[in-house]
């Protein structure tokens, strides 16, 4: 559509036009849900469980099937979404704890220590 064409019609034809934007909108999310579900199929298929045996000539007809296919339905994927940038995911850093905030250890000490046996307990990782 073009702006000076938007312009000139009326609203009945502007609603009609916005109809069928719309339809055609739901149309390419439908087969991008369909490509995206069949995608994960093929690599449910290609990457899952190892437990089917098959031979060595099935083996590499299946997976060169699987390649083909994994690639014209990611190459269709992208080219009904539009070519878009990747964002960059920023990995979340943590600082360091200030020097100058107070530090206290605190020790939690049993009420009893010796064993149900009637031998004493022994710290762990404290061997001298």
């Amino acid at each position: 559509m073009i702006a000076d064409d938007i312009d000139t019609l009326d609203p009945q034809e502007l609603r009609e036009r916005l109809r069928k934007a719309d339809a055609q909108v739901a149309f390419q999310k439908a087969v991008i849900d369909k490509l995206t579900h069949e995608n994960a199929i093929l690599k449910r298929l290609k990457f899952a469980a190892k437990s089917e045996a098959y031979n060595a000539e099935q083996k590499s007809l299946l997976e060169e099937t699987l390649d083909t296919d994994l690639a014209a339905v990611a190459a269709e994927i992208e080219a009904l979404q539009g070519t878009r940038p990747p964002a960059e995911r920023q990995q979340a850093k943590r600082e360091k704890l200030p020097a100058n905030l107070p530090r206290r250890e605190i020790h939690h000490e049993p009420e009893n220590t010796t064993c149900g046996c009637g031998a004493p307990l022994q710290r762990i990782g404290e061997d001298v």
